[in-house]
């Protein structure tokens, strides 16, 4: 592990304390433009959330429905709340095939996104101590009066995420504050990804607000607007 990592690691909460942990809970309440754009405005507006903290697992329990979702990396799935399948989709990666930014999504293909989106915000940094995660230090990157040291990850084949290739801003204090990607699934749109207001829940620290802009060619953001996407947390607890 390198000592950014490792660094970085210990200012969240530690690896040791977060292996005790089997999963995070969270309620959720989501906005922004990706939403709209992708035709399934307020889908995950107000929405419970469990997340597993060892494999790629995530299921939504929208407040305003009698369904919730499960997700596996290449399966997603609308289920009743007798665990009655209602609607399915497999290797939903392959149906983004050719997808343009504006091409709307199906609900399947929009929990799809927000599930192994969700998962690696939860699971990051301590995820990346695990050897199939290519972790390099590059560059530091200044950006409103603040210098970021910053990890470079190439993620496994074996995860869904938004592209291989991730940038994670790290300040001072050891805590993640930006994290770069572009989002495969919707013609490789570049995105700068705010980490803010952190909590500490069992030991471990959450950021409890998320912004999402669009990153330009010179790594610049576009704010305040348009805000891709905006998630505040709460509630959040760890078993």
């Amino acid at each position: 592990m390198n000592s950014l990592l490792e660094f970085t690691i210990e200012a969240h909460g530690g690896l040791e304390n977060w292996e005790k942990f089997k999963s995070v809970s969270a309620h959720l309440e989501v906005d922004g433009l990706t939403w709209i754009k992708k035709q399934q405005p307020g889908i995950i507006k107000d929405t419970n959330v469990f997340v597993d903290t060892q494999k790629q697992f995530v299921s939504f329990r929208p407040t305003y429905a009698d369904w919730h979702t499960s997700f596996v990396e290449n399966h997603v799935s609308i289920l009743s709340e007798s665990d009655n399948v209602i609607e399915e989709l497999s290797n939903p990666r392959l149906s983004f095939s050719d997808h343009k930014r504006e091409t709307p999504w199906t609900r399947l293909q929009t929990f799809y996104f927000a599930s192994y989106a969700i998962w690696i915000y939860f699971n990051a940094p301590f995820c990346f101590a695990n050897p199939d995660y290519d972790v390099t230090e590059i560059e530091p990157w200044e950006e409103n009066g603040e210098t970021f040291r910053r990890l470079q990850v190439v993620f496994p084949d074996t995860v869904a995420t938004h592209s291989r290739i991730q940038t994670f801003y790290i300040d001072k204090a050891g805590l993640i504050r930006r994290h770069d990607y572009t989002v495969e699934i919707s013609e490789n749109v570049a995105s700068a990804h705010y980490l803010y207001n952190y909590t500490e829940v069992q030991g471990i620290k959450f950021p409890t607000k998320r912004q999402v802009f669009i990153r330009n060619q010179d790594n610049t953001t576009v704010q305040p607007e348009p805000v891709l996407v905006l998630i505040n947390l709460s509630e959040i607890n760890l078993k």
